[in-house]
Parts: structure tokens; sequence; C-alpha cells
């Protein structure tokens, strides 16, 4: 069965419609997204690169996790079983550190609109261990710890998804 998901109004509300994740890119309705950045107590980003399969966006370097928030799910819970299912990595309320909010809104092709409100949150952990890290075969190809200065390289070569307002917030917080 395929995800449900909330639409919201302009404002981040919920309208009480409630769609597929298909009809909501085909009409481009506004939907809330999580996104997750785990970063270790030397400054190290996990990173990982969206699956060569993926239609959107395919080999792209990201955060650790990212994904739609389902119909009746508040965003922390979403950030959580995200977390989980695309890097294996168990996270619990408390250790999700809300960071940012922010809309964006984007014309992918004629029949998939991105319209979108980001809810960004930090994990800390002492130490990110790669070998312990258990991918989402269908969503991430490979996973990589980036240090600040690798972090920067990988934005400025442009091989990165645009979260221009998430980077510029991950950078300021490991400065």
């Amino acid at each position: 069965m395929e995800e449900l998901i909330d639409v919201l109004d302009e404002n981040g509300n919920k309208t009480g419609e409630i769609l597929t994740r298909e009809q909501i890119h085909r009409k481009g309705l506004c939907h809330r997204i999580v996104v997750i950045a785990i970063i270790d107590a030397q400054g190290n980003i996990l990173m990982q690169q969206r699956s060569k399969n993926k239609a959107q966006n395919p080999g792209k370097w990201d955060v650790a996790a990212v994904g739609h928030v389902s119909s009746g799910q508040a965003s922390t819970e979403a950030a959580i079983r995200e977390t989980l299912e695309e890097v294996g990595i168990t996270v619990n309320e408390e250790e999700l550190e809300y960071i940012l909010t922010y809309r964006n809104k984007e014309i992918i092709k004629e029949d998939y609109i991105d319209d979108e409100i980001y809810d960004c949150y930090i994990v800390k952990r002492d130490k990110i261990h790669l070998r312990d890290i258990k991918v989402q075969e269908s969503e991430v190809e490979q996973v990589k710890l980036c240090n600040l200065k690798e972090f920067n390289q990988i934005i400025e070569k442009g091989n990165i998804m645009k979260r221009d307002k998430l980077y510029k917030k991950i950078i300021e917080y490991l400065k």
C-alpha cells in the first residue's frame, strides 16, 4: 500500500485532505518532509549517497536521512522512522535537536512538483561506526563521514541535494 500523506496549507497546517505521495507530487500540493543530520563528537557528518536507481536526484549526496511525514504522524516520529529505515540508526525523540523549518517549491517536471515544508533536526552521537550502518538499498547507495572541510567541498562541487538553508545551519553549528 502506498504511503498516505497529509496535505498542508501555505502555513503548514493540515487541510484535512490525505493523498498518496504520487497524488501530492502530481498536483503540487504542500506537505511535510523531515531531514536528519547525524554528527559525531569530532564534528564529522554522516552523509548518504542516494541510490542511482532513484527517479529524482540519483547519486546525489545528502545528510543521513530524509523522508515524507506520513498522515497522522508527528514530524519527530517521522524523523525516528526515516533514520532507522534509511541508515539503520535508532534515535529517540530526546536526541532530535530541532534546528530549522523552511519551505521549498520546485517544478521537477510537468507532472512532478515538490512543494515541501522541511523540518530539520540534528542528532549528536559520540561516535559513528560506518560498519554498523545498515542502508536501505532501495534508497541509499553508500554512506561516508565528512569533516567540515569535506562537507564544504561536496557543496561547492554541487553533487549534493539542494538544501542551502540547512547546510548553512549545519556549518554554523559546527563552527
